[in-house]
């Protein structure tokens, strides 16, 4: 018998995937950096917060290639000593995990939105349907910077985890509506279908129906749509952070050290912003190119 990788392989999904270098670079890309940040702590050279190693005297030291480099430092310093390598790897981490949550928790909520709007109708419909155009007439990342603004004025000295909620909340706030909305248009498409109409002449509750019969066929465009939210997650968590309203500085993500570098960008420590900015533009590249391949490959008009 197969194991799941090998059946994985061998379905129409699995051949998209192998017939397609584009996605598997990406996805080779996308796996190094996940890895690369669950694992910190044994990848990384050093400790970046790891206040008792920092050296002042090792700030802005440039990359070891360079002639003023030191060996140890392969991507060089900040301007406090830490070592840029390792302060990537840990951003990553940072990202990473604010973008996959805040996508988990608004798919959720949208899934739940959606689903509830399209079978039900009525009022329930409108209602929805209105709360979403109210909040698509705002650009996501002000909505985003004004909750997470007021969760720091609110919670000025709050511990990190809390930081991190308010942060994660923020980004979920701003991007349920397109899975409300795919959900419903694909959910509205399902109702008057005939398993559905089955269920219903046997009794089946509508709830029941929901959950077991229409939700699995309405998840094909939401996974689509997860895997290229979550690039955009970790933009907008950058984004923030580079404001100052994101993650806390005694846990700098990628944005943070984009935004501690740019202010040494024009006297010449150009390595402490860049290797933070392509290190945020791979995940996010690689998560867009898987998202554009699995698109394609769950659309039956392409095979």
């Amino acid at each position: 018998m197969k194991n799941p990788l090998a059946r994985w392989l061998d379905s129409d999904v699995g051949h998209s995937f192998r017939s397609s270098p584009v996605a598997m670079v990406a996805a080779l890309i996308a796996f190094v950096c996940v890895f690369c940040a669950a694992f910190a702590g044994w990848v990384s050279p050093h400790n970046p917060f790891d206040l008792s190693a920092l050296e002042l005297s090792d700030a802005r030291l440039p990359p070891s290639w360079r002639p003023d480099g030191v060996s140890k430092y392969l991507l060089g310093t900040d301007d406090q000593g830490r070592d840029i390598l390792s302060a990537v790897i840990y951003g990553a981490r940072i990202s990473l995990v604010v973008g996959i949550a805040s996508v988990l928790l608004s798919m959720a909520l949208g899934v739940a939105l959606g689903l509830l709007s399209g079978f039900r109708g009525g009022w329930i419909d409108a209602l929805l349907m209105r709360l979403c155009d109210v909040m698509l007439s705002f650009p996501p990342i002000l909505v985003a910077l004004l909750i997470a603004g007021v969760g720091r004025a609110l919670f000025p000295n709050a511990h990190e985890s809390l930081a991190f909620g308010v942060l994660i909340l923020s980004i979920s706030l701003t991007g349920w509506v397109q899975y409300a909305r795919t959900v419903r248009g694909s959910t509205l498409v399902e109702r008057n279908k005939e398993y559905v109409q089955a269920a219903r002449v046997t009794g089946v509750s509508p709830w029941r129906i929901m959950v077991r019969h229409v939700l699995p066929n309405v998840l094909g465009p939401v996974l689509v749509l997860a895997t290229i939210q979550v690039a955009t997650a970790i933009i907008t968590e950058a984004t923030l952070s580079f404001l100052g309203v994101g993650a806390p500085p005694t846990s700098p993500s990628l944005g943070t050290l984009i935004r501690v570098g740019n202010d040494y960008l024009f006297s010449g420590e150009w390595w402490i912003t860049v290797f933070p900015g392509l290190m945020l533009v791979l995940i996010a590249l690689s998560v867009n190119l898987l998202g554009d391949w699995l698109r394609d490959a769950l659309n039956p008009r392409l095979r």
